[in-house]
C-alpha cells in the first residue's frame, strides 16, 4: 500500500476528517523526515509504511481524546523527529504549538519541516525543558524520558488547569506508583492504532495544587 492510501485508510479509521491538504501535509512530512534521516539518524524507523505506521497514525490516534478541545497551547518535549507535535499540528492548525528538544540537529530538522510543511502555528525551541518558560495548557512527549522526571521537569510549564499527556506503549504501572505526590493519573486511554499491533496507551495527568 502507497503511504499516502496508508495514512488516508488510517486517519478514516480514527474518526479524523482530514483534507487532502491535511494528507499531503503528513505525506511531505515522512518524506522529509526520511530525507534527513539518511544523514541524521532522527529515527530507527525507515522503511516507508513503518513509519506511518509508527510516526504519524501513532501521533494521530493520541490526539482522539483531546480532539474536541477548544484552541489551547501544547508543548511537546523532547519532540526528536517531530512526533507527536508536528501530526497534531496539522491536524489541529487552531492550537498553538511549542515543540522543544535540546538536539541542535533535530531542531534543525524540526525548523526546515515547519518551514516547507507552512506550519504558522508551530515554534521550535533548542533549549533544555528545565530551561524553557511558558504556560501551557497541554504538555506531551513520547519517549522522552518515564512518567516521574516528565512531570518534574516539566511542572513550572503546566497552566492552572493544564494537564500532561504522555504517550507510553504497554500500560506503565510502575511509572505511575512512581508519580510524585500531587500529580494524579486522570484518565489511562487504551489507543487502538492503524496498521500496528503493539500496545499503546495514553495517560493523562494533573497536579492538585494545594
Amino acid at each position: 500500500m502507497q503511504v499516502k492510501s496508508q495514512i488516508e485508510q488510517g486517519v478514516a479509521e480514527l474518526g479524523l476528517a482530514f483534507s487532502n491538504e491535511k494528507v499531503e501535509q503528513l505525506v511531505a512530512y515522512l518524506q522529509l523526515l526520511e530525507k534527513w534521516n539518511r544523514v541524521y539518524s532522527l529515527s530507527a524507523i525507515r522503511e516507508p509504511s513503518q513509519m506511518a505506521a509508527l510516526h504519524v497514525l501513532d501521533s494521530l490516534a493520541a490526539i482522539m481524546p483531546l480532539v474536541d478541545c477548544k484552541t489551547i497551547t501544547v508543548l511537546d518535549v523532547g519532540s526528536g523527529g517531530g512526533q507527536p507535535g508536528i501530526p497534531w499540528a496539522i491536524a489541529k492548525p487552531e492550537w498553538q504549538f511549542v515543540l522543544c528538544d535540546s538536539n541542535h540537529k533535530k531542531t534543525s530538522f524540526l525548523r526546515q519541516a515547519v518551514a516547507e510543511l507552512g506550519l504558522r502555528n508551530v515554534r521550535i525551541e533548542c533549549f533544555r525543558v528545565e530551561q524553557l518558560t511558558g504556560q501551557f495548557d497541554v504538555i506531551t512527549s513520547r519517549a522522552f524520558a518515564e512518567l516521574r522526571d516528565f512531570v518534574s521537569l516539566t511542572k513550572h510549564l503546566l497552566a492552572e488547569t493544564g494537564s500532561w499527556a504522555a504517550l507510553k506503549g504497554v500500560f506503565p504501572h510502575e511509572e505511575i506508583e512512581r508519580l510524585p505526590e500531587g500529580v494524579i493519573v486522570r484518565q489511562a486511554v487504551p489507543l487502538r492504532v492503524p496498521n500496528l499491533s503493539a500496545d499503546r496507551h495514553l495517560i493523562l495527568m494533573v497536579w492538585e495544587r494545594e
